[in-house]
């Protein structure tokens, strides 16, 4: 019995080097792939973006992902997510090698206020909530979490309100800085989100230095930025040392880089030039249904990617 192993041990030796050079690589990478693109920044897809190319697994389409040579992933969704679909998702970013971009950290009040209005049971529910984000960043392996102070308060003056934000914002940093986490503030647009409190890069960059924490800082979304303020360039260095991480969608149609006006090859050089080494989420739309849609979105990133 032993002799037959090693015969059978032999054999497999020698087949293996019979292969040659390409045949053996071909083999190796049917269980590690190599990935397609080799992209020079953090870009970071969500699910559903590849469904049509990977199916509805999650597993599956992360793995399509890193496949493809994207290094990081965001969901917004993962505080809703089960926790054994988190620990899912959590195991195959490690075995892939992925960054964990940002997640929705708590309740959003997109119609009425909440931390503008300095309501302490709000204030109280906020805070909880980023507690409970802390436990699933653990999970996930994330750093990022996604902020927004909800609904502007009519009934107060606008320096009132933002007096509430920043307090409420600097309790939340004392819960997130002994764990290394940063919550990113992000501004929306008027046009997709009227009535919003924070809708400026300015106006984050003075939220962040008054509340004076590694853990508050900037989610520069350019898409919503270019709608709210233009100027994207300038704008992204008179706030960078409070950006920690960027989203995209082109404009108008919120779908992927090059359907829009937004140069986003020279975004993305300027980006890289200044040593960005972050994430940059694709929170944007498919301009095109389908598998053929997919793929758009991939020469998409590919051709804007190649800024070098």
């Amino acid at each position: 019995m032993k002799r037959r192993l090693f015969i059978q041990k032999g054999a497999l030796s020698g087949s293996f080097l019979a292969l040659g050079g390409t045949e053996l690589f071909a083999l190796q990478n049917t269980v590690n792939p190599m990935p397609k693109h080799h992209f020079n920044l953090n870009y970071a897809p969500h699910l559903g973006m590849f469904k049509n190319s990977a199916g509805n697994d999650p597993i599956a389409q992360i793995n399509f992902m890193a496949d493809q040579g994207f290094t990081a992933f965001e969901d917004n969704e993962m505080r809703n997510r089960e926790v054994s679909e988190q620990n899912r998702i959590a195991e195959v970013m490690r075995s892939r090698n992925m960054q964990m971009g940002v997640f929705v950290a708590h309740k959003i009040y997109w119609t009425t206020p909440n931390l503008t209005s300095g309501n302490q049971n709000l204030r109280d529910e906020f805070l909880s909530d980023i507690k409970a984000s802390i436990s699933v960043a653990k999970r996930v392996n994330a750093k990022f979490m996604t902020v927004v102070p909800g609904y502007i308060d009519m009934t107060q003056n606008i320096n009132y309100q933002t007096a509430h934000v920043i307090e409420t914002l600097k309790q939340a940093s004392a819960l997130l800085e002994p764990e290394g986490l940063v919550m990113v503030l992000e501004p929306l647009n008027f046009y997709n989100h009227p009535g919003l409190f924070l809708k400026e890069s300015g106006q984050a960059y003075q939220i962040c230095k008054a509340v004076d924490s590694p853990s508050c800082k900037i989610l520069f979304d350019i898409y919503h930025q270019q709608i709210q303020e233009g100027n994207l360039i300038p704008n992204i260095d008179a706030c960078w040392d409070e950006i920690a991480y960027f989203q995209m969608g082109d404009n108008p149609g919120r779908k992927e880089p090059t359907t829009g006006e937004i140069n986003y090859k020279n975004i993305f050089r300027h980006i890289h030039k200044k040593g960005f080494n972050g994430i940059l989420g694709m929170e944007h739309g498919n301009s095109i249904s389908g598998i053929a849609g997919e793929q758009a979105v991939i020469d998409a990133y590919v051709a804007c990617d190649n800024f070098i």
